[in-house]
Order: structure tokens, then sequence, then C-alpha cells
């Protein structure tokens, strides 16, 4: 694939592009875009187009809603259908798992079981891309940023999955990923859609009751060397909601690999078993008990074991949910 054939496709020759960008910088210097930072959402009354936002170090800026969209993984994907704009998706991809019946989205095609390339991508024509990794943006994925930008294209990152320390934040909260629900809002101009799921979702997270002195493993994958959850990312985020003790809190990353030693000696009370397509519940349990090291951990003689989608264990609109559940889970098993 060569960039002229995919300038034509857009109707973008580079001379058209050099004007287009002329008259945008005019202007910009007669109308000041609104700005937006990664941490702060512009409220109704201030929200309005342009609207410029510094995104994992990128700079965009958004001249109106966003009407053909590719969301990659499904923590975007079910971002954009909770606020109601799956009239604006043409296409998904990377899908973590089936979507909530109660979010819809089934229509919308799936182009990859993984990340896309440009090619796949630019076939779409999108005006904005959503990724919920930013590796997703890469020469041999989706494509560059600076280069889809210069084609007309848009690209946003969840702030959460931001690479740089400078970007993400230190330790996920659910102010973080309030934050970037309001952000998507003020992206797709659903400020009101946006707040009102971020009110309902705060009346539940504050009806949970969380239990005390139970220590947690999240597993997430892995056999020979387990990825689990660690101290920083949404795991530990959820696992506060709910009262767990992370057997891996001090390790300062979203996710770590870890060791069955450490598991071993930490001995949790219970196992919070990530759910997806390619690694089942069945599958992990079977990884525990027949590993002589964890058969006889207290978890899993006693199948201590809660169980949570994949993707409602990165940062997006089912962490709530995601709390929820555990909290239900664990009172099932009377803890």
């Amino acid at each position: 694939m060569t960039f002229p054939t995919r300038l034509s496709r857009f109707g973008r020759p580079l001379a058209a592009i050099a004007l287009a960008a002329s008259l945008l910088a005019v202007s910009a210097c007669a109308s000041p875009a609104a700005s937006v930072s990664p941490s702060k959402t512009a409220t109704p009354e201030t929200a309005g187009y342009p609207l410029t936002l510094d995104n994992c170090g990128t700079e965009l800026t958004i001249e109106k809603a966003p009407e053909r969209v590719l969301s990659i993984k499904s923590t975007t994907t079910e971002m954009l259908l909770a606020l109601g704009l799956e009239d604006s998706l043409i296409g998904r991809a990377f899908p973590d798992g089936p979507l909530p019946e109660d979010l819809g989205g089934t229509d919308v095609p799936v182009i990859s079981d993984k990340v896309p390339g440009q090619e796949a991508v630019l076939d779409l024509e999108p005006d904005f891309i959503y990724a919920g990794w930013e590796s997703n943006f890469s020469a041999d994925g989706a494509g560059e940023r600076e280069t889809l930008q210069s084609l007309g294209v848009n690209t946003y990152v969840s702030p959460a999955a931001c690479q740089e320390a400078d970007y993400a934040p230190e330790s996920l909260s659910f102010d973080d990923v309030f934050a970037q629900i309001e952000e998507v809002g003020s992206i797709f101009d659903v400020t009101g859609a946006a707040t009102e799921l971020v009110d309902a979702q705060k009346v539940q997270l504050e009806s949970i009751e969380p239990v005390e002195d139970v220590s947690a493993l999240w597993y997430s994958s892995g056999s020979d060397t387990p990825y689990v959850g660690a101290g920083s990312g949404a795991p530990q985020m959820i696992m506060d909601a709910v009262g767990l003790t992370n057997i891996a809190a001090d390790v300062d990353e979203s996710w770590t690999s870890f060791n069955w030693e450490a598991v071993v000696d930490a001995n949790p009370d219970v196992i919070v078993l990530v759910v997806s397509d390619w690694g089942t519940a069945e599958k992990k349990i079977g990884v525990l008990e027949s590993n002589p090291a964890t058969a006889n951990l207290d978890a899993v003689v006693n199948k201590r074991y809660v169980t949570v989608p994949f993707a409602a264990g990165e940062a997006g609109v089912r962490n709530v949910e995601a709390a929820t559940s555990i909290a239900a889970q664990l009172g099932d098993l009377g803890l």
C-alpha cells in the first residue's frame, strides 16, 4: 500500500491537505479552540467546537462530533454504546468477548479479531478512531497517529491506557474513569448522557458493602508464569471498592508477570478469574488444580473463585458493574 493511493481514495492530495491546514490555522486565529486536559472534561456549559485535547501527548482538534467511528478494543465500543452512539459506529475491532446484551451494538461489524491493519482501517473511511490501548496505533497496526491525522482521521486513546507516565493516572481511580466518560461525552456532544451515566454509576458504586480481611489474587492469564492485576490499575481499583486485599498490590503496575511461589506464600482467600474468549474460567481453574504448587491453596481447595469479564477489568464503563458483581459473588461465597 502506498500513501498516494490512500490519499487519492480520501480525496485529499497533498496540496489539498496543505491548503486545508492553512485554512485551519487562519480559522484557529479567528476563533480559539476550547481546551480540555486529559484529566478534566468540559462541562455542558463550556463544551463546544472546535475542541482541542491533549491525549497521551498527541494534540487533536475536533471540529464537530465524529460521525464515522471505528472502535478498537471492547472498552471503547462499550463506552460509545453506553452513551447512545451506536449509529456513529461504522466498525469495531479487537473484541475481548461478547458485548453486554443491554448495550446493543451487535449489528456493528467486527472488521478484525485483533488490531486491524492500516489499509483495512482506511477502507472504512473513518473520521475518528477510538482505541483502548495506545499500542493499537503503530505502523504495523491501525496506523501511526500522526499519519492518520494527516489523512483527516482523528485518533483518541483511553486516557488510562496512555503509555507515558506523564499522561496516565498514577493510580487509577473511579474519578479517572468518570472523567473519561465525561470527556468522551464532550467529544461527541452528548454531555447530558455522559453526566447521567456517571451519576448512575456513582450511586451504584456507593451501594457496595466492602468485605473485610479478605485477600485475593486477580488472575488474568498464564500457566507457567501468571499474569495478574497489580497495584495501580483497574483491577486494584475494583478490588479496593469491594474491600479485597490484593496480594500483588506492592507492584506499581496495572498488570504484571508474577510467580506461583509468591501466590503460594500469600495463600489468597479468593481468586478472581478473568474470563475471555481465549481464557475461560474452566481453563484457569484447570491450571490451578493441576499445578502441584497451587492445588493446595485454600481458595483452590474450597473453590473460592469469582469471575469478571476481561473488558470489565480495563478502565471503562463496566468497572462499576464489575465491582458490584464481585461483591455479590463474594456474598454468595459467604464472605
